[in-house]
């Protein structure tokens, strides 16, 4: 079944080149998106023969949803530029994505690779996310962040997994979080979510504690107690910045 890769990239130089080696020569099409790198990201996808095209960014959903138009087949498999598809993966569709198959999407899971460890237990390990779609039936929506395919039609969770290598050290996990955070807040305030101080307060220890002994993490070792750390202080500074944004508000008011 003729397939295309869809990837967004900006500034993946530490990664891109790995993704890329996974899926050559076996999708039939690569189409990467870029929304400005400086670095030898595009250079990079030059030497696989991607299928290169300029977008500004304008949050992820809009920029996979202008990705996936960008395909020529009607089967596209969204890839992240930090994410590396396994061979037991590629040969699964290979066997489940084929003509006439009465599903329209295929859910693949994760493995976060995180301080060097794979995390094998925690909602990390193997969540699966609809990646493979027919485009004639569904895209990604509008989502500033966390974003999903709308699809109408069955989906379908595969067995293999793709390894997603988010993070290099902890100070890109924090420039990355301060981001996301900045853009879940947002999102949540334009839906008229609105959070009180003891909401604030309480978000970090449940988080962790969720996270932590409820996820299985510290079966994760060290990697593990950094993990549900990071969870507890993103979840608690995207309900501190919607309290900003509430305050700000009420001033202008």
């Amino acid at each position: 079944m003729p397939l295309s890769v869809v990837i967004l990239t900006f500034n993946n130089t530490r990664t891109i080149r790995q993704v890329l080696e996974a899926v050559a020569g076996w999708a039939n099409e690569i189409v990467i998106v870029d929304s400005g790198s400086t670095d030898e990201t595009l250079s990079i996808a030059q030497e696989f023969g991607c299928k290169i095209y300029h977008h500004t960014f304008a949050g992820f959903g809009k920029q996979k949803h202008f990705a996936v138009e960008q395909a020529t087949n009607n089967w596209v498999f969204v890839v992240d530029s930090d994410e590396v598809v396994t061979e037991a993966l590629k040969q699964e569709i290979d066997a489940k994505v084929v003509e006439g198959t009465e599903y329209r999407g295929f859910m693949v899971p994760r493995i976060l690779i995180f301080l060097g460890k794979k995390l094998k237990y925690g909602r990390e390990s193997k969540l699966p996310t609809l990646r493979i779609f027919n485009r004639k039936f569904g895209n990604y929506n509008d989502k500033d962040v966390h974003e999903d395919v709308v699809l109408d039609g069955k989906t379908l969770i595969l067995e293999n997994e793709m390894l997603h290598y988010s993070f290099s050290d902890m100070a890109e996990f924090f420039q990355k979080m301060n981001d996301y955070s900045s853009r879940s807040a947002i999102e949540l305030y334009k839906k008229g979510k609105r959070t009180s101080v003891l909401k604030v307060v309480t978000k970090f220890p449940v988080t962790f504690f969720v996270e932590y002994f409820i996820r299985l993490n510290f079966l994760n070792g060290y990697p593990g107690f950094v993990w549900a750390f990071t969870q507890a202080v993103y979840a608690s500074l995207k309900y501190i910045k919607l309290r900003e944004l509430q305050r700000k508000a009420m001033l202008q008011s």
